[in-house]
């Protein structure tokens, strides 16, 4: 019998215990409707279901709310730091007492209805359950609008590389409390905590199960522009996990590109001002040298950009001198070999030699990883 049910003595089927983690800021309104509807969820279909409201703080009468209804099975934590959705997830599934853990928003755009579907579907075998408004039979309100629907769609294709559901953004879900616990490396930037666990899980089977997505009637959005643009550096962070040799090798390229830009541009200024080719090309090597090191500890090898600057910049500046003098070498065999050829034209071939040569050197020397570590 799959682990995710048990049996009574009277031969009922009924699911393993579960945890609904709910993250709150200032969602003192929706509250009742919710805690009435999972209550009948409970009831109706005899689970042995709790609750963990996550509260940010609110200080909008939620503690007091909760504590004066009468359902034990419903706690309510407040959190004074590291407050935020994905935090507040992330503490309460560490919490939980479930076999099951699910997620859901207190807004009711998630319909507790549909818990015990996500319930089977685990039952069936699959190892994260996502409620899906994308998935055949899953719905939205039809106020939703485009330019809402356009965000949703565009975050999702940003999210394919990972998973192919049709509803990767859904903060609905539920995994078991075994699967939970083999997530590596949680650091979460933003609201999709879902996809973070998802992928950080190791989820192979993945279900989708068809939900209404109901727009909120109480209480106010909290998604802004700035929780947009943290969803991008999040994604970000998960290529940066899930094909991290990739990824780096597409950064360091780009910033590889914005070196040879300041690399071309001093040539042509030092050959303008009358330098000498030499002098020209040398001094072009070593100014883009500099520039490139503080656009890969910011942005290809980031986990690296709280190390000591100096100390980093000098290895840096040893482990590339081999790379800069390959390049320097090439830039200039070229010109010697061809006078007619443009500099620019040769410094580009000696970029391209001392590139490769570079990233080695900063992924293997100066910006290796130290550890990798475990969240549970």
């Amino acid at each position: 019998m799959d682990k995710t049910r048990d049996e009574d003595n009277t031969g009922n089927t009924n699911f393993a215990r579960v945890t609904v983690v709910v993250p709150t800021y200032k969602e003192v309104l929706n509250l009742p409707h919710l805690i009435d509807r999972l209550a009948k969820v409970r009831e109706e279909n005899r689970l042995d279901l709790d609750v963990l409201i996550m509260d940010d703080n609110s200080q909008d009468g939620s503690v007091e709310l909760i504590t004066a209804r009468p359902e034990r099975w419903v706690q309510i934590v407040v959190r004074t730091t590291d407050r935020g959705l994905s935090p507040a997830v992330l503490d309460g599934m560490r919490r939980a007492q479930g076999d099951i853990l699910v997620c859901m928003d207190a807004d009711l755009s998630h319909p507790p209805e549909r818990i015990p579907a996500m319930l089977t579907a685990l039952s069936l075998g699959a190892d994260f359950v996502v409620g899906s408004r994308y998935a055949h039979g899953g719905t939205t309100d039809d106020d939703w609008g485009f330019f809402r629907w356009l965000n949703s769609r565009v975050a999702t294709l940003l999210a394919r590389p990972f998973t192919n559901i049709q509803d990767p953004m859904s903060g609905f879900f539920a995994l078991r409390r075994t699967t939970y616990q083999q997530a590596r490396d949680l650091n979460p930037i933003g609201y999709k905590i879902g996809l973070e666990l998802l992928v950080k899980c190791g989820c192979q089977n993945v279900l989708e199960v068809p939900i209404h997505f109901e727009n909120r009637t109480r209480g106010e959005s909290k998604l802004s522009l700035k929780e947009q643009l943290r969803y991008v550096q999040h994604i970000r962070r998960l290529y940066l996990h899930s094909y991290a040799t990739f990824s780096e090798v597409g950064q360091f390229l780009v910033v590889g590109l914005t070196g040879a830009v300041v690399n071309l541009g001093l040539l042509t200024a030092g050959l303008t001002l009358g330098l000498e080719r030499r002098t020209a090309v040398a001094g072009a090597i070593l100014i883009s040298m500099t520039s490139n090191f503080l656009l890969n500890r910011r942005f290809t090898f980031s986990y690296a950009k709280d190390g000591p600057l100096i100390p980093q910049y000098l290895q840096y500046v040893l482990s590339v001198s081999f790379g800069a003098l390959a390049n320097y070498v090439v830039t200039m065999g070229l010109l010697n070999r061809s006078p007619d050829l443009a500099p620019q034209a040769a410094a580009g071939a000696g970029i391209a030699v001392g590139t490769v040569l570079n990233f080695i050197a900063m992924k293997y020397l100066v910006f290796r990883r130290r550890h990798i570590r475990l969240r549970t």
